[in-house]
């Protein structure tokens, strides 16, 4: 693949033709683990129908496909969270690796432009800790959650972007 910067990364608005991607870029059963806090079951194509309806038919949602040189490969989402503005985003597995998570959160913070902002992630996800830093957030504090990909509760850090 060549280098990010000799392509072509864009967000644009989620459109219910963007879903059936989205339903397969869900499949890989390592990123569900690693990811956390998903779905139980990624194959329950009626529950990931159901979910995605639900943000699609939310107008306080912001919700962006990823593209890379016209392919989409993935999503970032803000989002309401125990009342606080926050992030989420999935990147295809096959992408990871290649900055394109760092530079697409670049890109949604630069529109998105609501501060503060938080994010909570798993706390063993070194790889999206360090794309949130690489975007201003900081870490400020933890909780445990239910994970449903890894059937058991997970430490969650809480972090947050001011400007």
């Amino acid at each position: 693949m060549e280098p990010l910067r000799a392509q072509s990364l864009a967000l644009r608005e989620v459109t219910e033709a963007d879903l059936p991607i989205f339903y397969r870029q869900q499949f890989d059963k390592s990123a569900h683990e690693m990811a956390a806090f998903t779905v139980k079951d990624p194959e329950d194509r009626d529950g990931f129908t159901d979910h995605w309806t639900r943000i699609l038919n939310n107008d306080s949602i912001v919700k962006k496909a990823i593209v890379l040189n016209g392919q989409i490969v993935g999503h970032v989402l803000c989002f309401e969270l125990f009342g606080l503005p926050t992030i989420g985003y999935w990147i295809d597995k096959s992408f990871w690796g290649k900055g394109i998570a760092t530079n697409a959160l670049t890109l949604f913070l630069e529109e998105l432009r609501t501060r503060p902002v938080y994010a909570r992630v798993a706390h063993d996800n070194i790889a999206s800790i360090r794309v949130l830093e690489k975007n201003g957030f900081q870490p400020i504090g933890v909780d445990r959650a239910f994970s449903e990909a890894r059937s058991e509760e997970v430490e969650e850090l809480i972090l947050i972007k001011h400007t």
